[in-house]
């Protein structure tokens, strides 16, 4: 094969695990909106410089533009080399991609190749490899789904991290999402990835899922967070057989007050949480349920809200999107040390 090589994505994403290192030319701010699974930033032209070539391009001319920009991409590629890459061998098989797989990658391929790396281009770029993954995501895979639902505070993520440290297949879309799917579920100092992102991590953990084993998720709504779960791995859980968490109010709310310690360090996040439910229950629950924050009363509080809020909520909405779950197998949990959610965990894994 002659190098730098130039592949499509239907070549390339099959193989991706195959590469020694997967190079994201692009801007930093376009990486972190998204990119490719396992991909390093080392941008070409970095955000300022971009700006600066693309105000020369718009106000002068693509020929003054590329006088600026060439020995800017220069100069990058030269420290990535004498820095990152200086002690890869001459086997080492990058791949390296920007937005369209044009001149920003090229110049990386080009100069890779001119070394003797066994250099790929991504042909399209990120751009194709976004829509193979919208392609991808609105046919997924045909897995085996075993829902895990519960009422909150049951321990489905705890059983889930569970399942997954026994070694069963696992798709935690609370943890891709970096929320954990309530009003009150976000995670302090870890804000959630674009839509984009979360997608890329739904889809890089399907292709990897041996479809004849089972796959055990969450029942989740439609968005965790400000993310919208793609629709049609959707429908593939809803249709899904279903295993329900059992687990007493009291343990429940112990569980709670472990999971959500923050919110008793810090009352007035909470507190600004609640007011998203005032539409709800009206202004007068809500002050009472703030001022039980501010006092202390959490254990009381985190009940109140189980009875009055979370528990109708999901029974009102569990039958309607999940058809199996009159079906369900139950799986009570007598507790919730690290011993009771191992023993949950592999009775359902065998």
């Amino acid at each position: 094969m002659k190098y730098p090589a130039v592949l499509g994505v239907d070549d390339v994403l099959p193989m991706l695990d195959q590469f020694d290192t997967i190079i994201d030319a692009r801007s930093e701010s376009e990486f972190a909106l998204d990119r490719i699974p396992g991909a390093i930033n080392c941008p070409t032209l970095d955000d300022a410089q971009r700006v600066l070539v693309g105000t020369t391009y718009k106000q002068v001319g693509a020929f003054e533009a590329k006088k600026i920009g060439a020995p800017l991409v220069a100069q990058n590629i030269a420290r990535y080399i004498e820095t990152l890459f200086a002690d890869k061998p001459k086997d080492w098989k990058p791949l390296v991609y920007c937005w369209r797989g044009g001149n920003r990658s090229g110049s990386m391929a080009l100069i890779f190749a001119k070394i003797g790396w066994p250099v790929v281009q991504l042909d399209g770029g990120y751009k194709a490899y976004r829509a193979y993954v919208a392609a991808a995501l609105e046919n997924p895979p045909l897995l085996d789904f075993r829902v895990i639902c519960g009422t909150t505070g049951s321990g489905k993520s705890r059983l889930l991290e569970t399942l997954e440290s026994i070694g069963a297949q696992v798709l935690d879309l609370e943890r891709l999402a970096a929320h954990r799917g309530s009003v009150l579920g976000h995670l302090p100092g870890e804000p959630q990835p674009s839509q984009k992102m979360f997608e890329t991590r739904i889809w890089d953990k399907l292709r990897r899922f041996d479809p004849s084993k089972p796959v055990f998720v969450e029942s989740e709504s439609k968005k965790v967070g400000n993310l919208r779960v793609p629709e049609a791995v959707m429908e593939r859980m809803r249709a899904s057989p279903c295993i329900a968490l059992q687990l007493g109010r009291p343990l429940r709310v112990q569980l709670l007050m472990e999971d959500y310690h923050h919110f008793c360090a810090d009352p007035s996040a909470l507190n600004a949480q609640l007011d998203h439910l005032v539409q709800l229950h009206g202004r007068a629950r809500i002050e009472t349920w703030q001022e039980m924050a501010n006092t202390g009363r959490m254990p009381e509080l985190v009940d109140q809200l189980l009875v009055e809020h979370y528990d109708p909520a999901y029974l009102r909405s569990i039958d309607r999107n999940f058809v199996q779950y009159p079906k369900a197998e139950t799986l009570a949990l007598p507790g919730i040390s690290k011993d009771d959610f191992v023993a949950a965990a592999r009775h359902l894994h065998g």
